[in-house]
């Protein structure tokens, strides 16, 4: 085969495979079903927050249960807004608390 043509058919594969990635662009999120309840808050080990990316186009929160399992919710509900606020108000608590100076000397 002669070079022109070995460059051409890369050029074709580059090309294809750029179309199809933009199409799946925002379609690779780890949430394709949501709950619309809470449930109960004394069973909720952990709370992720994923942000919308260009992977996947929406916000998406993963509760994780003290017995391992793991379930999105649907950000839209106020009791997940609330528990979102509460959660981000406790984590700028925690990084804000002023830091008192050392009394040892140097």
């Amino acid at each position: 085969m002669s070079t022109l043509i070995k460059v051409f058919l890369l050029l074709a594969v580059m090309v294809c495979i750029s179309q199809a990635q933009l199409k799946q662009a925002g379609q690779q999120c780890l949430c394709h079903r949501v709950r619309n309840r809470l449930g109960m808050k004394s069973e909720i080990k952990d709370v992720q927050i994923y942000p919308a990316t260009i992977f996947c186009n929406k916000v998406e929160i993963v509760v994780t249960l003290n017995t391992g399992l793991r379930y999105c919710l649907n950000p839209e509900l106020k009791n997940v807004k609330k528990l979102v606020t509460n959660i981000m108000d406790k984590k700028q608590k925690t990084t804000s608390s002023p830091v008192e100076p050392s009394t040892a000397a140097m």
